[in-house]
């Protein structure tokens, strides 16, 4: 089942370097469904959702790593099994956990056309 961000949601999180997750905000422990004690220290790919292409997340990894800011729109899912679209901005971030960089991930509603653009397009990746 699809769960639909309000226009007004914004989820944010913060992962440390390996991904693994320092914060989470209440828009997206609520949209994920999951509590915040659930997500702390949980890889970031709790939420993966199994329809969203390797390329993509290879892609996303490979900028940030590089030190710049990625952009793109992900389908993730919830702890009951439903989904959920976002426009998602990840952002390099060297401030995090124990010197080690880490990274932070803003996400907004993605509209019904961004949605099914990128639902064409990772049709075509693996």
């Amino acid at each position: 089942m699809e769960q639909i961000l309000k226009d007004t949601d914004f989820l944010v999180s913060q992962t440390d370097a390996k991904g693994k997750i320092l914060f989470a905000n209440e828009d997206f422990c609520s949209i994920a469904g999951y509590t915040l004690e659930e997500l702390i220290g949980k890889p970031h790919n709790i939420v993966r959702h199994p329809d969203m292409p390797k390329a993509a997340f290879q892609d996303l990894w490979d900028t940030v790593k590089s030190g710049k800011v990625w952009k793109g729109y992900v389908k993730n899912k919830t702890k009951n099994g439903g989904f959920y679209w976002v426009f998602a901005t990840v952002y390099p971030n060297i401030a995090c956990g124990e010197g080690e960089g880490g990274y932070m991930s803003c996400r907004r509603k993605a509209s019904t056309a961004e949605i099914q653009k990128a639902e064409a397009l990772y049709k075509t990746m693996r």
